[in-house]
Order: structure tokens, then C-alpha cells, then sequence
């Protein structure tokens, strides 16, 4: 910025006054912004262009362009996981100030990459040009990818793996036993909430458990495998079944903390529903003496119809269940879908005191959703595709602007509750997509099937030609998260279904 010029020299200039130099001073400035913008638009089509021989810059077929950029997202998505699960190790071990770099670093990824999402989502939803839209998501990876890449040789510097691997080695084994003991005292959660609660209440941790002992079961193998390649010295190899170790044990925590932490929903759920369900029965009547006023639309009267048949249902249900309601997050998702339809019905804002215990009734369904999906998607995301990380991105993204309630611009009551609900069917949508691609992607066979688990977790990277080799995913951009595979340690062919692995 060019520094203000004293105003003895505007003096002795011949006495111009301040108003004199207004205009061609906004001139200058909307010259600059202007060729700002310009070169901006220039670095982000010169991104998504090629230019074979000198020749005039050829366009990148629009399918291309959407191909690269889903391929982008996903990439990217997974370096800020994983750079993330590998912090939470160096930040364990030296502190907040050792890292602050390095999380500076993912922080800006992570942001580019929650931009990259949002633009991703608008393509998705039909807004904005298709081209433009696409270039800005590889140009914000792009970028994200960088910075995580250049900061991946000082994150190894402040780790210095290699000078105390031994250390790291203990450090690992000690969270691993610490996640063991939790995985035995939530099967005994899961179990219960089997017993007491509907399928569609405990679905979203139905396999939590098994794939945790995977990790688990995978973790042991890579820890005893680091412990004898430090005994012959090879600390390459130990580094590196080190890393895998870690990530494994990281992702049965993940696993076995959805357990618990939906326990505690489904908990405080059950503790809310009679007052859900008074102040529902409440509105029910008082809409039912609205039938005939002017105003009301003609689908009210099957709107409280609807209504008082889900109220009834609950009612009913409660007693017959020895512990409760049998899926109080869900019911309390359909007592809120009561109330939107009323709203609708009577082309009414919601407001005040009834307006914000049905935001926190709505709040506890989205987290509860939300969290759920992030779970499976970081537990699979060897598997999960574009779609399912766009929908989650979109339902962390309404969710925030839900719980927006401390800091200004604080939305109505109103404008919350319609993000909660939002973030919820995203969160959902998001969870649906997500094991549709599981599916699709199978087993991840190989000559140890013990390997799968961390093949489908991400945790070990998928060797394809010219890019990831099959070592363990680290701290750093797709350029350099690969960088502790060691010669293919972890390599193992995939055959197809039926197929010997020899």
C-alpha cells in the first residue's frame, strides 16, 4: 500500500487540497483491484488449460474438469485427515507451541478445502457457472495440496521419527493399550443398546465394533513388526509400520468413541421426549382451532391428522419398552417434522421460547447425525467418493451456522432451526452415499487379508501407477503423504472376489 504522503509536501506542491486527490486515488485503487481480480481469474483458468507445444492454450473438456476436480476433493479431504490424526501425536508429545506451523498449515488446507466443498455443493445444487465453479475447486485443492506439501519437511523435523523412534514406538504402544481397554468397555455399550433399542437407533455404530478390533488386530501387527525392525536397525521400516500403527489406533478410537458418544444421545434424547411431546400435543390443538380461519391452508387439517398420529405412536411406545423409547434421536426427528409441517401449514415463523427448545431439540439430532456420518466417512475413506464427502461438508457447514448463537451476526431462532434440520438431512444423505460406495468398492483383497481393514480406512494408501505407492498416509499433500512407503512394505496386489491371493 503506498504510504501517505505528509501534508507539508501537498503544501509545497502548490497547496492541493485533500479533496483534490478523491478521485484519482479511487482510480488507482479500482485499477488494482481490478487487475487483482483479473490475474486471479488468469491463475485459475491457467490451472485447468494445457498448452501442447507453445501452441494456443486448449480448454479442458468440462467432463475432464469435473473428473480432476472430484478426484481433487477426495485427495485433499484425506491429507487434512490424516495430517490432523498425525498432529494430535507431535502435539501430545512437544506441545502446542512445537506445532503451531503445522497446524497453521493444515488450518489453511482445511479452510481452502471447506471452500472447495461449498463450491462443489452449488454445482451440485445448479447455482453458478458449471466451468467456473470447477476451476475454482482445483485451484483451491491445488493450493491446499502446496501448503500442506512445504510444510511436510518441517513437520518431519520437529517429529524427528528417525532420531527417536524408539520413544514414539512406547508412546504408540502405550495409546494403543489405553484404546484396547476402551474397545472392551464399549462392546458392552454396544450390546446393551442392541438389546434396549431399535436397529435404526443404533444403526449408525451397527459394525463399530469389529472394524475397531480390525484396526486393532492391524495395529499389533505393525507395532510388533516396528519393535523387530528397530532390534536389526532398520529404522526406515520401523518409521514406517510405526505410522500405520498409529493411524490404525487413531481409527478404532474414532470407532469406538461413536460408540459412546451415541450412547449419550440416544440418552439424552429419551430424557427430552415427554416435553417434546407435550409441546407438540399443544400445538396440535391450538392448530386444530385454527382449521377454519382465514389463512390456513387446505392441507392443515391433514397435517394435524399426521401429527396427532405421530404423538399417539410415541406415547403408546413408551410404556411398551421396558427403557424407553426404542429410537428417541429418531423420534425426536419426527416430532420436529410435526412442527415444520404446522409452520407451513400455517404460514407462520417460529419464534421466541417454543422456537428455541425446538432448536435444541434439533441441535441434538444434527450432532448426533452429523458426527455419526464424519465417523463412518474417516473409518472408510479408503472407499467413500466425492458425493458423500460434498453432502458431509454441506451438513458440517449448516450445522456450524446452527450453533452460530454467540457470535454476531446471530441468526433468529428460525434461521437456525432451518439449518439444523438441513444439516441433519445432509448428514443423512451424506452417511447414504457413503456406504453405497463401500459397497461398490468390496473387500480389499490382497495376500493379508489383515491389511483390508487399513486399505478401506485409508490408512494405508492404494498402490496405483505414477501415484500413491501403498505405504501409509502421513502428514503432507498428495505429493508427499505417501513418502513413508519403503520400498513397498505394505504393498500387497488385490484380486478380484473368488480368486486365490496365492
Amino acid at each position: 500500500m503506498t504510504p501517505p504522503m505528509p501534508m507539508g509536501v501537498v503544501g509545497a506542491a502548490g497547496g492541493t487540497s485533500g479533496g483534490d486527490l478523491v478521485l484519482p486515488l479511487v482510480a488507482v485503487g479500482t485499477a488494482v483491484a481490478l487487475a487483482g481480480y483479473a490475474s486471479l481469474r488468469r491463475g485459475l483458468r491457467a490451472r485447468t488449460r494445457t498448452t501442447p507445444g507453445g501452441r494456443t492454450p486448449t480448454v479442458v473438456p468440462l467432463d475432464e474438469l469435473d473428473r480432476r476436480a472430484g478426484d481433487s476433493l477426495v485427495a485433499i479431504d484425506d491429507c487434512v485427515r490424516t495430517s490432523r490424526e498425525e498432529l494430535s501425536y507431535v502435539t501430545a508429545r512437544w506441545g502446542e507451541e512445537a506445532v503451531h506451523a503445522h497446524v497453521a498449515a493444515v488450518e489453511f488446507a482445511a479452510a481452502e478445502l471447506a471452500a472447495a466443498f461449498r463450491a462443489r455443493h452449488q454445482l451440485d445444487e445448479g447455482a453458478g457457472a458449471r466451468r467456473e465453479l470447477l476451476e475454482e475447486i482445483v485451484a483451491r485443492c491445488d493450493a491446499a495440496g502446496r501448503r500442506l506439501d512445504a510444510e511436510a519437511p518441517g513437520f518431519d523435523g520437529t517429529r524427528a521419527l528417525e532420531r527417536a523412534a524408539r520413544e514414539a514406538v512406547e508412546y504408540a504402544e502405550t495409546r494403543f493399550r489405553r484404546r484396547a481397554a476402551r474397545a472392551v468397555d464399549t462392546d458392552g455399550v454396544l450390546a446393551e443398546l442392541r438389546e434396549r433399542c431399535a436397529l435404526a437407533a443404533y444403526l449408525p455404530v451397527a459394525g463399530h465394533d469389529e472394524q475397531a478390533k480390525d484396526r486393532l488386530v492391524f495395529a499389533t501387527t505393525c507395532l510388533n513388526g516396528a519393535r523387530r525392525a528397530l532390534d536389526r536397525d532398520e529404522i526406515e521400516h520401523a518409521v514406517a509400520r510405526l505410522r500405520a500403527a498409529e493411524a490404525a489406533v487413531d481409527q478404532a478410537g474414532v470407532l469406538t468413541d461413536g460408540i459412546a458418544r451415541l450412547a449419550t444421545e440416544l440418552a439424552t434424547a429419551t430424557r427430552k421426549l415427554p416435553a417434546a411431546l407435550a409441546a407438540t400435543a399443544r400445538d396440535l390443538a391450538e392448530a386444530r382451532a385454527l382449521l377454519d380461519t382465514q389463512g390456513a391452508r387446505a392441507d392443515l387439517r391433514g397435517r394435524i391428522a399426521y401429527g396427532e398420529s405421530v404423538v399417539e405412536a410415541l406415547r403408546a411406545e413408551a410404556p411398551a419398552a421396558a427403557r424407553g423409547w426404542r429410537d428417541p434421536v429418531g423420534a425426536l426427528r419426527r416430532i420436529e417434522h410435526v412442527s415444520t409441517g404446522l409452520d407451513r401449514a400455517l404460514a407462520r415463523t417460529p419464534d421466541g421460547s417454543r422456537a428455541l427448545a425446538r432448536l435444541e431439540r434439533a441441535l441434538l439430532t444434527a450432532r448426533s447425525t452429523v458426527a455419526a456420518a464424519a465417523d463412518h466417512v474417516t473409518a472408510y475413506r479408503g472407499a467413500v467418493g466425492v458425493e458423500a464427502r460434498t453432502r458431509l461438508a454441506e451438513a458440517e457447514r449448516r450445522l456450524r451456522e446452527a450453533e452460530n448463537t454467540e457470535r454476531p451476526p446471530v441468526p433468529a431462532p428460525s434461521a437456525a432451526l432451518a439449518d439444523a434440520r438441513e444439516a441433519d438431512t445432509q448428514a443423512r444423505q451424506a452417511r447414504q452415499l457413503a456406504e453405497r460406495d463401500v459397497r461398490t468398492y468390496g473387500t480389499p483383497y490382497g495376500e493379508s487379508l489383515e491389511t483390508g481393514g487399513a486399505v478401506l480406512g485409508g490408512i494405508l494408501l492404494r498402490a496405483r501407477p505414477g501415484r500413491d505407492t501403498g505405504g501409509p498416509a502421513s502428514y503432507g499433500g498428495p505429493g508427499t503423504r505417501g513418502r513413508r512407503n519403503c520400498g513397498e512394505l505394505f504393498h500387497t496386489p488385490r484380486h478380484p472376489p473368488g480368486e486365490g491371493t496365492g
